[in-house]
């Protein structure tokens, strides 16, 4: 099973921390980055998301700028090692209050197919190199990936609050984050985690990073003390009340959505589904069906025939892949029903198909069975802030 270990974070000086944290670094556009960065001088995209202008040197300028933000105190190092525990209130997607916790701690990097750390969907390739060369020069773990615990009794441990070292709000989101340093609840917190398999909900490709730059690492004579043995991480307990999970949706390119429609039409009955709105995901739950998203913005629904599906997960990816095997295509993933509408309306994409979210319970059975799912499966939300805790390398 991993090692799952304290560290002593850098962490903001101040404690509201809304204007100077920010998303995940790919759920952001360019505007979205420049909006951040104009928000604030040390908002964390000036080192977490590197401009393009700057060209070649922009990972070297991105560390300078987080080792100057070190020597001015706008950050400040941890005395000692703790865990971070993260929490998130908020209201999901059918209007009710919620409240997650997980634990921000140092899992240790394993190699691909050796156990104790597990993906849970088949990834896309990404050649970029972006994360590797980032990590390279400012030597930190800038952003967690997201890792699902099948120990029980995670949460109970998390119910005590620790030291609230900040807070951020945004997008309807409270965020609070509390660090936790009394030996005795980091061993029993360590050896919880540490009892059982994890798997990665969100940042495989992060943690494929953390398996280059462990290696490189080991190849050379450092002085980081085995830091890039290890890679921060979010660990939630994988139970229904500690995650909210939405919908990836499918764009179809490079094929004729007349004959898209009718390759389905063998797997699915269909109705008219009228305009689609945001509101239509209600619609798709109640009715058990997808939604092909037409050029003129009105939707199809798609209700699977259980006979077309007898050996097929129970995922609407996995039932697409399995509908459109023999049809030619190109397939793109798209978190939000009116950016799917909108796309397929300007021309960008021949089609869109709407899927409804995995279920709590389809996660565990593959993380039970070692199965994967097809790739962008899942969309866990809310999504954690950068810049709370970033984690040395050195």
């Amino acid at each position: 099973m991993p090692r799952f270990e304290p560290f002593s974070a850098l962490r903001y000086a101040t404690f509201d921390q809304s204007a100077v944290a920010a998303p995940p670094y790919d759920v952001l556009s360019e505007a979205d980055r420049q909006e951040l960065a104009n928000r604030h001088p040390n908002n964390i995209v000036h080192v977490d998301v590197p401009r393009e202008s700057d060209g070649p040197d922009r990972y070297q300028v991105a560390n300078s700028i987080l080792r100057a933000w070190i020597d001015t105190g706008v950050l400040v190092r941890d005395p000692r090692p703790s865990f971070s525990i993260y929490r998130m209130s908020f209201r999901d997607g059918a209007g009710r209050r919620r409240s997650t916790s997980g634990v921000i701690g140092a899992l240790e990097v394993v190699d691909e197919g050796a156990g104790g750390v597990l993906p849970h969907e088949r990834t896309t390739p990404k050649a970029k190199t972006d994360r590797l060369d980032l990590t390279r020069a400012t030597l930190t773990n800038l952003s967690p990936v997201w890792g699902l615990s099948l120990a029980n009794g995670l949460t109970e441990l998390l119910i005590e609050p620790g030291e609230v070292v900040g807070v951020v709000e945004a997008e309807g989101v409270v965020h609070t984050i509390e660090r936790v340093d009394d030996p005795a609840r980091v061993a029993a917190i360590s050896a919880v985690v540490g009892s059982a398999e994890v798997v990665i909900a969100d940042g495989h490709h992060r943690y494929a990073i953390s398996r280059t730059y462990r290696d490189e690492r080991r190849s050379v004579d450092t002085s980081t003390g085995g830091s890039a043995e290890l890679t921060m991480t979010y660990i939630g307990e994988l139970i229904e009340e500690q995650l909210s999970v939405d919908a990836i949706h499918r764009l179809y390119t490079d094929t004729d959505p007349a004959k898209l429609l009718e390759a389905l039409e063998r797997f699915f009955e269909t109705s008219p589904a009228g305009p689609v709105e945001a509101s239509i995901t209600h619609d798709m739950r109640d009715r058990g069906a997808l939604v092909f998203v037409n050029a003129d913005g009105t939707g199809t629904y798609l209700s699977p025939r259980s006979d077309k599906f007898a050996d097929v997960r129970d995922l609407d990816g996995a039932r697409l892949e399995h509908a459109l095997a023999d049809v030619d295509h190109e397939v793109s993933y798209q978190h939000g029903v009116d950016l799917v509408r909108d796309i397929v309306t300007s021309g960008g994409a021949a089609a869109g198909v709407l899927i409804r979210p995995v279920t709590v319970r389809e996660i565990q059975r593959t993380a039970d069975e070692g199965l994967l799912m097809p790739p962008k499966s899942t969309f866990f939300t809310p999504k954690l802030r950068t810049g709370p805790v970033i984690r040395p390398l050195d």
